[in-house]
């Protein structure tokens, strides 16, 4: 059985930071691309950040600079750091894991971050 739990979410302040993990299970981690979505209120779910089996990273412009993906292939874990939070990074944050052949893509049950004063 295939799991992607996230812990790490929360309320932090315009300018903070938060560290997001991921634990994976059920699956060959290493080889899958893994990453983080998030879908805000209203609004349709976008990619934030991959990485892949080879550690090639890609980010979304909005926050470029800002987050960091990293990935654990020992502990079968993927990491978002996320500084210089703002109110528009609000959202439920969502890991995910990808393996083109066979296709599969697994979701985690997502994690809230908040950024409010």
């Amino acid at each position: 059985q295939v799991q992607l739990v996230e812990s790490g979410g929360g309320l932090v302040q315009p300018g903070g930071s938060l560290r997001l993990s991921c634990a994976a299970s059920g699956i060959i981690f290493r080889l899958y691309v893994v990453g983080w979505y998030r879908q805000a209120p209203g609004k349709q779910r976008e990619l934030v950040a991959h990485i892949t089996s080879g550690d090639i990273t890609n980010y979304a412009e909005s926050v470029k600079g800002r987050f960091t993906i990293s990935r654990d292939n020992a502990k079968n874990m993927v990491y978002l750091q996320m500084s210089s939070l703002k109110p528009e990074d609000t959202a439920v944050y969502y890991c995910t894991a990808t393996l083109a052949t066979p296709t599969s893509t697994y979701w985690g049950q997502g994690t809230q971050v908040t950024v409010s004063s």
